[in-house]
């Protein structure tokens, strides 16, 4: 029988049954760094796919910066959490704690991200020498055009940290995220106004300039204080463009060993996002587009009239690891939403893969109606329906 339940009584099995203790659970331990003091550990640990966090929570330093310089909120999604998969190749989710990005200050990273700038344009711009330390090459041509585009848009930074027999904790590890733009927006002046225009930065170019910029944030980390033998994880994250559906992918990531300032091999990232249904989709993934399609479908045959099932779907090589899909629908009734996400909870089941793991969102103009779980490999899926 599937389980299916309303999220009021959710909400209470969660809150009474499945929410960690953590006044016994949690761990108390001394940090050995440049601020020390006591921090707390928790033991619940939701999934191996995530690190605990030390507790009290620290913002990173260049909070605010990456949702100015990331496209859209797919993106973002993704460069967060597709470094923290990247980091999980160099430091074990179990013996590792994370901590938001404290090393790189917030003014360190936005002179980064600027171009490098000509004397005549320092003074332009009334900086000093000092601060002509930008990563994105010098604009030797006009506002209108541009000798070459912006590559970097933005740097975060992940911190890692152990803790030894005595309970002592200390940064072990550094990842960075590069993220490169796919697409340059630059403004050009007309009249009293000005147009945005675009201009398409190939794959291959990106990466050669991400690579490049990596080398120097390497050495400039090496430089900081506290910053010169710990392991660095370093990966280039390529943004879609402002219209995409879709976020973009990570597509190479390379350590740098302890007390070294020399890059190791750059290793390839074969993950991809794909919009179900779209001409990618089916260029790239001819079966399982077919069977997004049969569920589309059948699932259009419930409602006369309607045509609103998209999905997106993740990729690593050729094999999809989730799916997600969103179905906006407009109800009349409670009894309505409750027969067609029990309609559409047999449909997942029927079409896709039992190794995959699908959710299923199915939405209205008052807001979420349900939500359908199928884990990896389960013989029933989960299903929320909100009051």
């Amino acid at each position: 029988m599937k389980k299916l339940s309303f999220l009021a009584l959710a909400l209470v099995l969660l809150l009474s049954a499945c929410a960690p203790n953590f006044g016994k659970q949690n761990e108390e331990v001394q940090t050995k760094e440049k601020t020390k003091g006591k921090a707390i550990i928790p033991k619940y640990n939701i999934s191996d796919k995530y690190y605990r966090t030390i507790l009290p929570f620290k913002p990173g330093q260049a909070r605010g910066l990456v949702v100015n310089n990331i496209n859209t909120r797919f993106d973002l999604n993704e460069f967060e959490m597709g470094l923290m998969r990247i980091a999980q190749h160099s430091f074990d989710t179990d013996k590792y704690y994370f901590r938001e990005g404290q090393e790189i200050k917030a003014d360190t990273v936005r002179l980064w991200l600027n171009r490098k700038y000509t004397k005549e344009q320092l003074k332009e711009n009334k900086l000093k020498d000092s601060e002509n330390i930008g990563l994105n090459p010098v604009n030797t041509g006009s506002v209108a055009n541009p000798s070459s585009p912006i590559y970097l848009a933005h740097i975060l930074e992940h911190d890692y940290l152990t803790k030894d027999d005595k309970g002592n904790v200390k940064l072990a590890g550094i990842t960075i995220g590069l993220a490169m733009n796919s697409t340059y927006y630059f403004k050009v002046p007309v009249g009293a106004g000005t147009i945005e225009k675009e201009e398409s930065i190939s794959k291959a170019e990106m990466e050669s300039q991400g690579k490049k910029i990596a080398a120097e944030v390497v050495k400039r980390m090496r430089q900081m204080k506290g910053l010169s033998e710990i392991p660095i994880t370093i990966a280039i994250f390529r943004q879609e463009s402002k219209t995409s559906v879709v976020p973009g992918n990570f597509v190479a990531y390379t350590t740098v060993d302890q007390g070294s300032s020399s890059l190791n091999n750059w290793e390839k990232v074969s993950e991809k996002y794909y919009l179900f249904p779209s001409t990618n989709a089916q260029n790239d993934h001819r079966d399982d587009m077919i069977s997004f399609l049969n569920f589309k479908q059948d699932v259009e045959q419930y409602f006369p009239n309607f045509n609103g099932v998209i999905g997106r779907a993740f990729y690593i090589g050729d094999q999809m690891q989730d799916l997600n899909i969103t179905i906006p629908i407009q109800f009349y009734g409670k009894t309505e939403g409750v027969g067609f996400t029990q309609y559409v909870t047999g449909l997942v089941m029927q079409y896709f893969p039992k190794y995959l793991p699908v959710s299923v969102s199915v939405t209205s103009v008052d807001g979420p109606e349900a939500i359908i779980v199928k884990k990896a490999n389960d013989t029933e899926p989960f299903v929320y329906i909100y009051q």
